[in-house]
């Protein structure tokens, strides 16, 4: 079965009030979790809020995601807007997500050439890189979704290659800078300790989710080096084959705005989210997330990271 063409896709856009839902939920899932944690005197309730946390956080993700490709609302000023605010609570600048994020989709397939996974290119590693990864994939402690973030959106002078000439590096810092300051005040007006204790554990959660994820939709799949020369960007519709997607429980995928539907997000990118699911077609590498999990987990880190492409038989 083919996939449909984008021209046979235009009646799915960005629904406004399927966008407020979502960040409804998103509203409930973190203030709650943060009023339950604040006020909570029993463990029980206390845990359930890190919960609570765990999804708004890995929520806020997604949203900034969806709003950075203009997809979630129809109005440009509201995506924006929500942008920002779900990048605050996701731990990344929206104003440097959007270029890097960009960049993404037009070099998949050319891993030296997109920010997000030109680290990832088969290298020698020291052994302390081994020993530091190994060590992080061996006991679920979430180092990709935090170097990802460091590396890709907060170290402005790193990704400058990648950006366009016409961007203003200077604008990028200065809102890096910006929303560091927010974070720093907030946890001097709580304190660290007790900034730890309100919401710690939740976050911790939420990154260790978001390896996983992150780490899923592209890691061991084909791609490509350009070796410094210059190449031609794969078309959206050929983009699959560098793509991988996940099968979530159905309330969690929605939740996440099919975020786990990666190679859809990929062949459709102006589909929003929430609307993924209804089109017409089964990409060919999605797996089921406790299969998907079960597999890789078996490798060590770097070989995981590092280890090239999948084999015919591999079902990672």
């Amino acid at each position: 079965m083919q996939p449909p063409r984008p021209a046979e896709l235009r009646s799915l856009r960005p629904l406004n009030h399927l966008a407020w839902v979502h960040v409804a939920v998103n509203l409930l899932l973190v203030g709650s979790g943060l009023a339950i944690s604040a006020d909570s005197m029993h463990l029980v309730a206390y845990l359930g809020s890190q919960l609570l946390l765990a999804l708004g956080f890995t929520h806020s993700l997604v949203l900034m995601h969806e709003a950075g490709h203009r997809t979630l609302f129809r109005q440009r000023r509201l995506n924006d807007i929500i942008g920002v605010v779900a990048g605050f609570l996701a731990l990344i600048p929206y104003a440097t997500w959007r270029p890097i994020h960009a960049r993404h989709h037009r070099y998949t397939g050319w891993q030296d050439l997109d920010a997000t996974t030109a680290s990832l290119v088969p290298r020698p590693l020291s052994r302390w890189e081994r020993i530091v990864i190994d060590g992080a994939w061996r006991f679920w402690l979430p180092l990709f979704s935090v170097v990802y973030r460091l590396q890709n959106y907060w170290h402005i002078s790193r990704i400058k290659p990648y950006l366009k000439a016409s961007t203003s590096v200077s604008r990028l810092q200065w809102v890096a800078a910006l929303q560091f300051l927010f974070y720093a005040v907030l946890i001097s007006w709580w304190g660290l300790l007790d900034t730890l204790g309100l919401l710690g554990p939740g976050l911790f959660l939420a990154l260790m989710a978001q390896d996983l994820l992150l780490l899923s939709q592209h890691t061991r799949m084909p791609t490509n080096n350009s070796e410094g020369k210059a190449v031609r960007p794969f078309r959206f519709v050929d983009q699959a084959q560098f793509t991988r997607s996940l099968r979530l429980p159905g309330w969690l995928s929605w939740l996440l705005l099919h975020f786990d539907a990666h190679e859809l997000h990929h062949l459709y990118p102006a589909v929003p989210g929430y609307l993924l699911r209804r089109i017409p077609y089964s990409p060919p590498n999605e797996v089921p997330w406790l299969t998907w999990l079960r597999e890789v987990k078996q490798l060590s880190g770097t070989r995981f990271l590092f280890g090239g492409p999948h084999t015919p038989k591999e079902i990672i």
